[in-house]
């Protein structure tokens, strides 16, 4: 037997005992020892998610190790560490066949079509396998840090999406979680000033232990004219919208040079999706406007070095960790700000 947390419907997760999944001849059955709280898992236990049928094991963000591996799976041990890139792609549709895996039209996500990873085990399903879905993490990685891999990844795939290169100027709007994880990220790729925006000064007093160039409260400051001093009057290479808002996503046109990148890498709520936008910088400044989503298996690895090698201080991101029954006290630390990345341990 094992505990799980069951998502049975808006504002009903519970802890559960169920017994431990099975273990197919292509699947790999997993030992988890840390799963970390998505956004998406707190708005799914309060509001609800039609992408997922009651009742489901929630949970994607997470990291364990290798108990039982089915016959015909090769290329991985028992006792080795594994995460994934958890929106498992059919490996046949025409993204896949570009490599788009994280935009496959027969998508199935761990915790939302498959049993999730807060629980004590977790069945990896044999087309995950096939397709390049799991990943292996240094056994140097404690699991608090690795089950950080899948969220990162999702920051590596807007990097690469925008382009961030060496000496550029990246404005990240937001500083929960994924908006820090976008600023750690693209210094990575190599950006010489990351300029962090967010109206809640609580946040920005968590994103001061991150040593970025500048971090600014939009409602105190004008955020275009710090930018616009900061780059000799151009503007941002790069702006990543990580909040989830009209307002930032629609502002950002102006706050990147011409030819400059606006990411909106936050989803928007169904029904409060519209933006109104300026079309005339978008046309004289050829501005460029990405979206992102998710992350490919390759991204996932690319996460797992830059955390391995400890360049990235997910130690400061980790700011929780919390026994699996305490998921009730997770939610609330998001929901207040407290947290960044909230773990929890079956």
């Amino acid at each position: 037997m094992m505990n799980a947390l069951i998502y049975r419907g808006p504002g009903d997760i519970r802890l559960e005992q169920l017994p431990a999944p099975s273990c197919g001849e292509a699947e790999i059955r997993v030992k988890v020892d840390a799963c970390a709280v998505c956004g998406t898992d707190l708005k799914s236990f309060l509001h609800g998610n039609p992408k997922i049928t009651p009742p489901r094991i929630i949970g994607h963000e997470f990291t364990g190790i290798i108990q039982t591996r089915g016959g015909a799976v090769s290329g991985y041990a028992v006792g080795e560490r594994i995460v994934m890139a958890t929106s498992v792609s059919c490996g046949l549709c025409a993204y896949c066949q570009r490599g788009w895996t994280n935009l496959c039209a027969d998508m199935a996500a761990m915790g939302f079509q498959y049993e999730g990873g807060m629980a004590g085990f977790v069945t990896v399903p044999s087309r995950a396998v096939r397709n390049g879905h799991v990943v292996k993490v240094p056994q140097t990685v404690k699991p608090e840090h690795a089950a950080l891999a899948e969220p990162l990844s999702c920051c590596v795939n807007a990097a690469e999406n925008c382009g961030v290169a060496k000496g550029d100027t990246v404005v990240v709007v937001g500083a929960g979680p994924m908006g820090i994880m976008n600023a750690l990220v693209a210094r990575e790729f190599g950006a010489a000033k990351i300029i962090l925006a967010e109206i809640n000064e609580a946040r920005l007093r968590q994103a001061e232990a991150f040593g970025f160039n500048r971090l600014v409260n939009p409602a105190k400051d004008d955020l275009a004219k710090v930018v616009k001093r900061m780059t000799r009057g151009l503007g941002a290479d790069v702006c990543i919208v990580a909040a989830p808002a009209a307002p930032p996503q629609e502002q950002a046109l102006g706050l990147v040079r011409k030819r400059g990148v606006v990411c909106l890498f936050a989803s928007l709520p169904a029904g409060g999706s519209l933006l109104s936008i300026d079309s005339r910088p978008l046309h004289y400044n050829e501005l460029r406007v990405v979206g992102t989503s998710d992350s490919t298996p390759a991204q996932v690895k690319r996460a797992v070095a830059l955390i391995a090698g400890g360049s990235v201080p997910v130690d400061k991101l980790a700011t929780h960790v919390l026994p699996l029954a305490d998921f009730q006290r997770a939610f609330a630390l998001m929901q207040s700000g407290e947290s960044l990345r909230v773990v929890l341990t079956p």
